[in-house]
This record gives C-alpha cells, sequence and structure tokens, in this order.
C-alpha cells in the first residue's frame, strides 16, 4: 500500500476542537440525563452520534484514515440514528410522549449497522481502495479477490440519499408537531410566546441549515466524502455556540471562588456574624415569599444579593449554612411548591403542564418535570391526577 500524506492545518485545528466540545458535552448530558431527563439523554446521544461523525470525518480529511484502516465507516450507520434522535428531543418534551415503542425509529440504524458488517470484515485492503474512491485520490487501486462481497444488495451507494431522505422526513414531522403545540395555544410557531417551543424553533433553524449544507456538498462534490468537512466545520460552530450557552445558564459563575478553593474551607475566612446571617436569611425568606422572586425566569445569585443589597458571597454563604442548600436548589424548592398549589386549583386543572413551569419561572417543560420529580418523586401530572 502507498504511504499516504497527512493533511494537518487550520480546518483541522477547528474539527479536533469541535470533536473535544462535542464528546465533553455528550459524556455529561448522557451521565446527568440517563434517569431523569430523556430530552436531555436523547440530545447528549444526538450530540455523541455527531462527534463521532466528525472524528470519522477528521480521519478521512487527514489522512490518518490510512493508519487506522480497520475504523473505515465505522459511523455510517449513525447516519440514519440523527433525524429520528432529533425527532424524539422534541416530542419528547411535550405532553403524552409514551416511552414504549419509541425504538421502532431506529431500525433503519440497526438494519444498517446489521448490513454493515459486510464491509467491516473486508480486509485492509479494500478498505484502502474504498478510501482512495470516497476522497477521489489519484492513487491506483490495489488488485484484491477477496470473495465475501461488502455491498451484497447494492444499496450502500445510496447511503447519502438515504440519509438526506431521513433528515428531511423527520424535520417535516418535527416542525409539524411544533406548528400542531403552537396552534393548540392559539399562536404560531413564528410567533408563540411559549417559551420550550421558542428554544425548540430556534434550535431547529440549525438542523435545517445542516440539512441545507448537506444536500449543497452532495450535490457538488457527488456521492464521496471529499467536501463533507463543511458540514463538519458547521457541526463544530454549533458545538461551540452549545458550549457557550451551557457556561451562561451554569451556577458556578454565580458563586465567589476559584477553581483552586477547596470547598471545605469556602467560609472560613468570612467574618460574617451570625447575628449578621440571620438578618440576611430573612431578606431572602422575605423576598421569596412576598415578591416571589422564584417566578423570574432569570432569577440569579447575582440578583438575588443586588435585591438584598447584599454581597453574592454572603448570600450565597448564608443559603449554604442556614438552609443546606445551593442557590438553585433553594430556588427549585420555591418553585415546586408554588406549582403544588398552582396544581391544586381549578385552573391548575386547565392549563398544560408547559404553562404551571412558566408561571413558577422555567424556561422548559423537561427542567421543571426534573426539579418537581427530584423534590417530590412525582412528576407535575402524576401530582395533578393523585
Amino acid at each position: 500500500m502507498q504511504e499516504i500524506p497527512l493533511h494537518l492545518g487550520f480546518i483541522t485545528l477547528l474539527l479536533v476542537i469541535g470533536l473535544f466540545l462535542g464528546f465533553f458535552i455528550s459524556y455529561f448530558l448522557i451521565k446527568k440525563s440517563w434517569k431523569s431527563n430523556l430530552p436531555n439523554l436523547f440530545m447528549g446521544f444526538f450530540i455523541l452520534c455527531l462527534s463521532l461523525m466528525m472524528f470519522e470525518g477528521w480521519l478521512n480529511y487527514t489522512g490518518l484514515i490510512f493508519k487506522v484502516l480497520w475504523l473505515t465507516n465505522f459511523a455510517e450507520p449513525l447516519n440514519f440514528a440523527l433525524a429520528p434522535l432529533i425527532y424524539l428531543f422534541v416530542i419528547s418534551q411535550f405532553k403524552n410522549f409514551k416511552k414504549g415503542k419509541q425504538w421502532l425509529h431506529f431500525l433503519a440504524f440497526i438494519f444498517w449497522l446489521g448490513y454493515c458488517l459486510f464491509f467491516f470484515i473486508q480486509p485492509d485492503v479494500v478498505k484502502y481502495n474504498s478510501n482512495i474512491d470516497v476522497m477521489q485520490m489519484d492513487i491506483p487501486f490495489i488488485k484484491t479477490n477477496y470473495s465475501i462481497s461488502q455491498d451484497p444488495l447494492r444499496i450502500r451507494t445510496y447511503t447519502n440519499l438515504l440519509t438526506g431522505l431521513s433528515l428531511i422526513i423527520y424535520n417535516v414531522l418535527t416542525i409539524k408537531i411544533l406548528i400542531q403545540k403552537a396552534s393548540s395555544l392559539g399562536q404560531t410557531i413564528w410567533n408563540t410566546t411559549n417559551k420550550t417551543l421558542i428554544a425548540i424553533r430556534n434550535a431547529q433553524y440549525h438542523f435545517i441549515i445542516v440539512i441545507v449544507i448537506f444536500i449543497a456538498v452532495k450535490l457538488f462534490f457527488g456521492n464521496n466524502d471529499v467536501g463533507d468537512y463543511f458540514i463538519y466545520l458547521y457541526i463544530a460552530f454549533m458545538l461551540f455556540m452549545t458550549t457557550v450557552q451551557i457556561m451562561n445558564g451554569s451556577s458556578y459563575f454565580d458563586k465567589v471562588s476559584t477553581f483552586l478553593e477547596v470547598p471545605s474551607l469556602k467560609y472560613q475566612k468570612s467574618s460574617l456574624a451570625n447575628e449578621e446571617k440571620e438578618i440576611i436569611l430573612a431578606s431572602i425568606v422575605d423576598l421569596m415569599q412576598t415578591e416571589k422572586y422564584f417566578k423570574s425566569s432569570t432569577a440569579s445569585m447575582s440578583g438575588l444579593a443586588k435585591a438584598i443589597h447584599q454581597s453574592s458571597h454572603h448570600v450565597s454563604q448564608v443559603i449554604n449554612e442556614k438552609l443546606d442548600q445551593s442557590f438553585f436548589e433553594m430556588i427549585a424548592s420555591y418553585r415546586v411548591e408554588e406549582a403544588k398549589e398552582i396544581l391544586k386549583t381549578e385552573l391548575g386543572k386547565k392549563i398544560t403542564i408547559e404553562e404551571v413551569a412558566e408561571l413558577v419561572g422555567y424556561n422548559s417543560k423537561s427542567a421543571f418535570n426534573t426539579a418537581f420529580k427530584k423534590i417530590t418523586s412525582q412528576t407535575p401530572s402524576e401530582f395533578r391526577d393523585s
């Protein structure tokens, strides 16, 4: 086999950054939402699939795939898992989602994974020739007499076409669901006040852009992998923006601390007297009970501290020491108690769970469900029905 020179440069660096972010985000999304947050779980697996596909694309683009020929096309079956994961991410955020038969959406992925075994068992020389072909390299093929066909049904040449159809069909279904949900609220998907719908709609824009780039690349470059790095560059951009969003929503930055600080020594040097702590605690409780500060969707440690004219550090210390909670645990407890009172009323029996979530300060139904179940061991719907 001919030695293939490596192709390294700025684009490969961008893809490596995207890969790191993708694997990092997907790990924590899957780990943190395995049992309690289905939408985030589906999104975690979606990002993991994208990252694995980007990794294969990065190997192809750099030429490193010729160093690890056994990995050739390893991510191809994942093409048929992307669209179902996005679809399930969306519908799992709405009422009446049924877990039962959702695995049927992955039948195409399961079939393609099994079918690709015909290629995976091929010797390295076959995979070498395959990479030369799809990357349109001006290098002669190596003759081989291996008897087992890598594509007995002659359908792998339609991988890109079938992937595009899958993405389009599931995106149409997803948009239809969003339109129906907005219509049930007397609104449109383009002009809605429902924060869950707004968030999903905005995310859908990115998925549509990926489809457009995918179609454009395949039309321009043909049925090969030469232009796939354009798709992966946009995905890397999506992952970077997702990281920024996660960092902006993190409670870590509401705390006065550094990564070098030992947790057990956090308030050891604090000069705050016990009497002052009681005063701050009373101010916090008063703000929560009389003004219901927790109902603001933008509630934050810094905002709370400013409202009671104290430092964020002192407010954090009081919440931690006097309530044995973090700021967000305290906010969640107030929101859940408020939600319980709403769900007991006639109004609470008529409005949707998403609307209840918004009334108590949550931007998404999934986050509300997670907090509610963690505190009460019931979902909001179960609590209302009981």
